[in-house]
C-alpha cells in the first residue's frame, strides 16, 4: 500500500482534529463510524483486517475506541471500504437532516438523452437512491446492464417507459413500480412523447467511491432543462 502524501496526511489530521472537537468524547467518533460503514457494506471484522493487513482484534478495539490508528491504517481502512478518507469522519455540528435541493443533486449523463441523479448522501450506508430523467426516445443505453448487489426497486414518477428485465418487457406508466435482482439484465427506454422521470432504489448499496465521484453537483446545465 503506497504511503500517504503530505497533503493527504494533513487533510486526515485536520479531519481527525475536527472530529475529536465535535464529539468531545471517546464514545462514537471515528470508531463507531468505521463500524457503521463496515456493517453497512456487510464486511466482517476478519475481512476488513485481511484487507488492511491488521487483525480482527485490532479492528474490534478501534471500533470501540479502545485504541487509535495512524494515518496509514486509516487510509487503508477507507480504501478497503471503497470510501474517501473524509467519509470516516463526521462533524457532529452539522444538521442531522440536511435537505438536498433539487438544483444541487449530483448528476451524471447516462445512456441516450438521459441523466441520472444521486439522491442519497455520501457515505451511502443501507441503500442508495437515484432519480432518472429521459427525454422522449431516451434510454439507459443500447444494451441491458447488470451490477453487483442484491435488490432493486424501479418506480415511474412521470411519463411512460418500457423496462426490459431479462427476456421480459414491461410497459410502465406514472406510479407503476417493480422489484428485481440487480443481476437481471435491465434497460429503460422512454417510449412516450414527453420527458419521463424514474426512481431507482438499491439495497444494499452497489456503487463504490470511484463511481460516485463521477456525479457532479447541480443539474441545471444538463440537457433537457
Amino acid at each position: 500500500m503506497p504511503r500517504a502524501s503530505n497533503s493527504t496526511a494533513k487533510e486526515l489530521d485536520s479531519a481527525a482534529t475536527g472530529a475529536q472537537q465535535a464529539t468531545g468524547q471517546e464514545t462514537g467518533g471515528v470508531g463507531a463510524r468505521i463500524k457503521a460503514l463496515r456493517t453497512a457494506r456487510r464486511v466482517s471484522l476478519r475481512q476488513l483486517a485481511d484487507m488492511t493487513g491488521t487483525t480482527a482484534s485490532f479492528i474490534s478495539q478501534l471500533e470501540r475506541n479502545l485504541c487509535g490508528a495512524n494515518t496509514g491504517t486509516l487510509l487503508k481502512i477507507a480504501a478497503a471500504l471503497d470510501l474517501g478518507i473524509n467519509d470516516l469522519f463526521e462533524d457532529a455540528s452539522r444538521p442531522l437532516h440536511k435537505v438536498l435541493k433539487s438544483a444541487d443533486r449530483p448528476v451524471l449523463p447516462v445512456g441516450v438523452h438521459g441523466r441520472k441523479m444521486l439522491l442519497s448522501r455520501r457515505p451511502i450506508r443501507q441503500f442508495e437512491v437515484y432519480a432518472g430523467h429521459f427525454e422522449a426516445g431516451g434510454s439507459t443505453g443500447d444494451e441491458a446492464y447488470v451490477h453487483s448487489g442484491e435488490h432493486e426497486m424501479f418506480v415511474v414518477l412521470k411519463g411512460m417507459v418500457e423496462l426490459t428485465l431479462g427476456d421480459e418487457r414491461h410497459l410502465m406508466r406514472e406510479g407503476d413500480s417493480v422489484e428485481y435482482a440487480t443481476t437481471v439484465p435491465h434497460r429503460t427506454v422512454n417510449v412516450g412523447t414527453t420527458p419521463a422521470e424514474v426512481l431507482w432504489i438499491i439495497a444494499p448499496p452497489t456503487a463504490g467511491a470511484l463511481e460516485l465521484d463521477q456525479y457532479k453537483p447541480g443539474n441545471r446545465s444538463q440537457p433537457g432543462e
